[in-house]
Parts: C-alpha cells; structure tokens; sequence
C-alpha cells in the first residue's frame, strides 16, 4: 500500500473532484449568507437532503446576474473544488440564476403584496405629470438604444433639455445603482448648477424576468415612492411588468411613450393654439356684431333730440314771456285790493277812544284809594304808639325768658358734658363714634376735649368682653 503525505492525499482529492465534475450546475436555497469586507460572498446551498459550502470570489460579484439572499431557490454555475487545510470542498460559484419562473415569480408577488399592504400602490399617491417641464431627467444605461430613442423623440416633438444619470439596468449592483440615481435627482434643489428636473423617466429595453428584477427591487421601489419629482416607468416592452410600474406615477409600455408622455407635440400645441385663436377672433367678430346690431335697434327707438331741445327751448321762451307780463298784473291786483281793504277799516280815533275813557277812569280811582290808604295807615300808627314805662316792662319780660331758655341750652350742650371730663371720639369725617367695634387697626381718630382736639391713631381694636382700645 503506497504512503502520501497530508499534501499529497489533499491535492489529489482536490484533482479528482476538478476533474471528475470540472464546471457544475446546483440547485438549492441559499443559507448563512455572508459578506466579507474582502468583498467575497461566502454562504451554503441546501435541499431536503444536504449542504454544500459555497464562496464567491470579489471578481465575480458583478458578474453574478442577481443579488442573493438568503431563502432564495437559485441555480449556481461553477466548478467543485476542495480546501485541503480544512479537509473541506465547495463550490466555486462564478454565476447564480434564479430556480425557475416560479420562485422568481413568487418572490415578486411576495414583494407586491408587502408593498400593497403599506400603501405603496395608491391611486391616491400619484402626482399629475407637469404639462410642459422645463428639465426632463431620464435615469437609463448610456448605453444601447432607449436613451437614444428618448432622446429622438423628445426632439422631435418638443426639445427640452436632458438630465441623465447612467446606471447598469441589470446586474448584480445594479439596484443599488438605480434607488442611488433616482434619490440623487429627488436631492437636487435646483439652487446651484444643476436644475432640478420637472419629471423623472426611469427606462431599459426589453428583456427575460432575470434581466428585469433589478426593477423589482424593494430598494429600487422605495425610492421611487419616495421621489417628489413625477416619475415615469418604461421598463422592457409593452407586455413586460414589473413592480416599479405600480409605484410610478405613470406606466409607459416603451421608453419612446414615456418620452412622448413628458413632452408634449410642439405642432400639436401650434396648431391647437391656432385654432384657439381663430374661434376666439371668430366669437369676438360675431359678439361684436351682435353689439352693434342691438346698439343700432337702441338708437333707432330713441327720439330725435335735435328737434325734443328745439320744442323745449320754445316752451321755455313762451313761459318766460308769459311770466314777464303776469308778474306786474299781479302785482297792481295785490295793490287794488290792499287799498280796497284799507277804505273799509273804521279810523283808529273811533277804535281806540272808548278804551282810553275807560283806562282814564280806572287812573282816577286807583289814585283816590291809594290817598284813602295811605290815611288809614297814619291813624293806625298813631293810636299804635306807646309810651316808655309800658315798653321797659316789656322788654324785662323778654329778657327773663330768654335767660331762662340760655339755661336751658347750656344744660343740653355736649360742651357742658366735656367740661365734666368726658371726651367726643370722632372720625376723619366728622360722624361720632360710640362703639369700640367700630374702630378698625390703624384707624384714624379725633379727640374732642373741652378746650382742642388731638388726632389719634388706633393700635389694636376692643378685646372680646373688655370694651377698651388701644390707642
């Protein structure tokens, strides 16, 4: 039996697993999926019955076809090798496929139905396109044909300045090319060197369900929600779907209609303008008319004024000579009749002659009672005056009364009462205080003694049951 070394037994075994299978094909679901800041992908394929390790260099990644996950069916295409220091083989993986239509299309209805649940596909959501923008941005591959056939066609029907953001439409990376681009032109504010675009065109030419999913990307779906900018989808032919044409706001079936949908036909405009113009001249000519005909039924119904001022300018003068000669009528008929008046009047001598013989008869008797009067009233004073011994002892009288009522009065004077020792409490305003509860602290008082006054200030009022204050 030969002997080999650890080395040999592993280059071998790695030489027989080359060359026994050389380039493979395997199907599985990808697990433990990992990626090292190296850049390589390392992660395993299972089925129901096994796993097999699987790595995929840094040179390769772009070149994959799709970006993997884990939980995706996928097809991997590349060869079986061994890593001896672990006594270990894998697959070397230089592409991955996705399993069939099927899980392909399940993975995307997965998708659609998430997106759906939060709204994403709203009729509410979607903005109007602008009729006429001013910037156009287009987010596209440089290369190939659609960026020329929007090009052709926005020139054609109305030139309008393009913004392109080139990115891979397919492709490993690729998604992350297309969310970056779209987010980017949401991003310009238009303030500096860049304009920012009116509406966004994101468009690739046709091809398979693979080539298309990078527009099935939830990334990619994301930033198309998230856009302000009106966004156009143009992916693939007219019976090509994919998840970006429920998010935009409008779905072109090719690149070439969702150029004709932000650009309007300038000759269209031109001539839909001309016709505009030409039913409004054609509407103003015949209100025009309208007017003038209804203005010439108007002034055919009015009189002739010519002749209306002549009729009256002849009235006036009529009434103005008639005037002219009533006015002296009147008057020598206001005078006719004054004078005709004033002959029927009796004389004033005749009028006022009995009422002066009354007034002088009611002089001369007002003139003798008034003599009668002042006579009786010197008899009276006469027999009135008294003599000076009747007048002392009247006067006596009246002084002992009066003394009498002084004594009295002096009795009742409260100054009678001060000059015994008591005190007259007021307030500020005069009015007597007789009760201790009706001094308030700090109150303002004034002590009436027989001889003056003295203002006073309350400290504290009455105690309970004591009826003093403090002064």
């Amino acid at each position: 039996m030969p002997e080999y070394t650890v080395s040999e037994i592993s280059g071998a075994i790695r030489r027989t697993l080359e060359g026994t299978f050389g380039r493979v094909r395997v199907r599985g679901e990808i697990t433990e999926f990992k990626r090292y800041p190296s850049g390589h992908l390392y992660f395993s394929l299972k089925d129901e019955g096994g796993k097999i390790a699987a790595v995929v260099w840094r040179g390769s990644v772009a070149r994959l076809g799709l970006k993997p996950e884990n939980g995706v069916e996928v097809v991997a295409t590349g060869k079986i090798s061994s890593y001896g220091e672990r006594s270990s083989y894998q697959l070397i993986i230089d592409r991955l496929d996705y399993a069939g239509e099927g899980a392909l299309l399940a993975r995307i209805e997965g998708l659609r139905q998430k997106l759906a649940a939060e709204g994403l596909f709203d009729a509410g959501r979607k903005r109007p396109l602008p009729f006429l923008p001013s910037v156009i941005g287009v987010v596209t591959s440089a290369q190939g044909a659609v960026l020329h056939d929007i090009r052709t066609t926005i020139a054609r029907r109305f030139p309008l300045p393009l913004l392109v953001w080139p990115v891979p439409v397919q492709g490993e990376g690729a998604a992350a090319r297309i969310a970056a681009a779209i987010a980017g032109f949401d991003a310009i504010d238009g303030q500096g060197r860049i304009p920012r675009p009116d509406v966004l065109i994101v468009a690739r030419g046709g091809g398979s369900l693979e080539d298309l999913m990078a527009f099935n990307d939830e990334d990619v779906l994301r930033a198309a929600a998230a856009c302000r900018i009106p966004l156009i989808s143009a992916v693939g032919h007219e019976t090509d779907t994919t998840l970006i044409d429920f998010v935009s706001d409008r779905r072109a079936p090719t690149p070439t209609a969702a150029a004709e949908l932000a650009a309007p036909a300038r000759a269209e405009l031109v001539a839909d303008l001309a016709h505009r113009g030409a039913r409004l001249t054609s509407g103003l000519a015949r209100l025009t008319q309208m007017l003038r005909l209804r203005l010439d039924r108007t002034a055919g119904r009015l009189p002739d004024l010519p002749s209306l001022l002549g009729t009256a300018r002849m009235r006036l003068d009529d009434r103005g000579h008639r005037l002219g000669l009533a006015l002296p009528a009147l008057v020598e008929r206001r005078r006719a009749a004054l004078l005709a008046a004033g002959r029927a009047l009796p004389a004033p001598a005749l009028l006022t002659g009995p009422a002066r013989a009354r007034l002088d008869l009611l002089a001369s008797r007002l003139e003798s009672g008034l003599r009668h009067a002042l006579r009786d009233g010197r008899s009276r004073a006469d027999r009135a005056r008294l003599s000076p011994a009747p007048l002392a002892a009247m006067l006596r009288e009246r002084r002992a009364h009066l003394t009498g009522l002084e004594g009295r009065l002096e009795s009742l004077s409260p100054m009678a009462v001060l000059q015994r020792g008591y005190v007259l409490v007021r307030d500020p305003a005069g009015t007597p205080v007789t009760r201790a509860g009706e001094v308030r602290p700090g109150g303002r008082l004034v002590l009436t003694f027989a001889d003056a006054e003295v203002p006073v200030r309350a400290e504290r009022p009455a105690r309970d049951g004591q009826g003093t204050l403090d002064i």
